[in-house]
């Protein structure tokens, strides 16, 4: 996050966007819930080559307002604040979403294990599948987006007010700036959803709830 927000050329912003995005991804790979199954060849193969696409799109994604910039050489001081600065913060926010959506779509299509209170099984749901995933998404696209949002907001106005007399002192505190948002959005992100997720008994698909009265369910939502 912090070597890719202070990129100024598109090149260079798509590599190491492309090293974040491969570092997300195997950690979503690893932390995913371990319910989906497939048959005649590995689903992990199968995950891994999703992920290569999601990452090689999201690279290209985030490094697009800085070509776009660099391509047509835009002057206005706002145009550059929106395009360089405040633009590329959705971008990683979405496409870190993105990455996590595709990499574990196979628990869209086979479902994962549901429980009830008692941690018996009750079966395999593809509803809250699609409920983990998505909470799993959205808590990673507020981690990363206001990481990478916030410390461009207040860098902007510690420079105008400029509280930091020295240039060459900005990058240091660029840097701490970020680490400091980086570190309180962490427990956010994480505690936005708990980690044993709860459906109820009417938003599971009716198959799989012959077998119980139980009104409300659990899952492992993944990190």
């Amino acid at each position: 996050v912090i070597v890719s927000s202070v990129q100024h050329q598109a090149r260079h912003s798509f590599y190491w966007q492309f090293v974040f995005h491969t570092y997300t991804t195997a950690f979503t790979l690893v932390n995913g819930n371990g319910t989906p199954k497939a048959e005649g060849y590995s689903l992990h193969q199968k995950q891994i080559f999703l992920g290569l696409g999601a990452i090689s799109y999201s690279a290209c994604i985030g490094a697009l307002p800085l070509a776009f910039a660099n391509r047509y050489t835009l002057k206005s001081p706002l145009m550059q604040l929106f395009v360089k600065k405040l633009l590329p913060a959705p971008l990683l926010g979405l496409m870190s979403a993105f990455t996590v959506a595709i990499v574990r779509s196979p628990e869209f299509d086979n479902g994962i294990e549901v429980m009830d209170r008692n941690g018996n099984v009750i079966g395999v749901s593809k509803k809250a599948g699609e409920k983990a995933v998505m909470e799993t998404a959205l808590s990673r696209a507020v981690l990363f987006g206001t990481t990478f949002f916030l410390p461009e907001v207040l860098m902007y106005f510690v420079q105008r007010a400029r509280f930091v007399k020295n240039p060459r002192a900005l990058g240091p505190v660029r840097m701490s700036v970020i680490m400091s948002v980086l570190a309180g959005m962490l427990p956010v992100s994480f505690s936005m959803f708990s980690q044993c997720g709860e459906i109820k008994r009417e938003d599971l698909e009716p198959e799989i709830l012959t077998s119980t009265e139980e009104t409300e369910f659990f899952y492992n939502r993944g990190i």
